[in-house]
């Protein structure tokens, strides 16, 4: 009898989540993100890729992390075919810079508005385009209404969003399937030699629905992505003391 009780707690657990938008991708489709640390949090322990994404930024070094991480994202859900939409507010995106992310600028369709009601629109559309891999946008803000919206358009998509909101400090509620906080880190020489290392970013989930918050290091690197343990950020600050 226990045995029937938790075969349906566990069927209807997995009804509700797919209700929600996370509904698994087959063994065909299923992106590896190289973020296994990470992706343990999410339901099922997968990256939710028919989902919106929310990063919220307090400042301009924390926007330009944030792009680095979803750049990094797209570099592996772009990794066949597929082109983005990326919609800004600000037109600070550089689109050569992808590169460093193995994603070739020309395979981005960027776009810069005015207005939040303008991005929302715009955004609202082309996540209800099939033909699209993901939309970025940028937003000042959002309410639960208007995520909501986006997040029923990728659940019959199938396309992966990601909102950047450059107003921390207006947090409601939103439908989104994951709230994110992405704050730049120094990066560490490589071999010893001088320069700039490998990006690196403090990523946290803030919220994660049916799923566990927590707080990462993350490196990028030739290899992707590299979540790196506290055991090696503890040696590489004894070989700097």
């Amino acid at each position: 009898m226990a045995d029937n009780k938790r075969e349906l707690i566990n069927s209807l657990q997995k009804n509700i989540l797919q209700w929600e938008g996370y509904k698994p991708p087959s063994l065909s489709e299923r992106k590896l993100f190289g973020l296994n640390t990470i992706e343990a949090n999410f339901p099922n322990g997968i990256f939710p890729i028919r989902a919106v994404h929310e990063l919220v930024c307090d400042n301009t070094e924390q926007a330009t992390a944030s792009s680095g991480f979803i750049s990094g994202l797209l570099s592996v859900l772009m990794q066949n075919s597929g082109a983005c939409l990326w919609i800004s507010l600000s037109g600070n995106m550089y689109p050569v810079a992808l590169r460093s992310f193995e994603v070739e600028p020309d395979r981005i369709i960027f776009i810069q508005l005015k207005k939040d009601k303008d991005v929302l629109w715009a955004m609202e559309e082309a996540l209800k385009c099939a033909g699209l891999t993901a939309v970025v946008g940028e937003l000042s803000e959002v309410d639960f209404k208007q995520s909501r919206r986006l997040q029923l358009a990728v659940e019959q998509s199938g396309v992966t969003g990601f909102i950047l909101r450059n107003r921390s400090n207006k947090m409601g509620s939103t439908a989104c399937a994951a709230r994110w906080h992405v704050k730049p880190l120094a990066s560490e020489a490589i071999d010893g030699l001088p320069g700039l290392g490998f990006p690196r970013w403090q990523v946290e989930l803030l919220r994660v629905r049916n799923g566990k918050p927590g707080n990462w290091v993350v490196e990028w690197s030739d290899t992707g992505f590299t979540p790196i343990l506290k055991e090696q950020l503890e040696h590489q600050i004894q070989k700097v003391g």
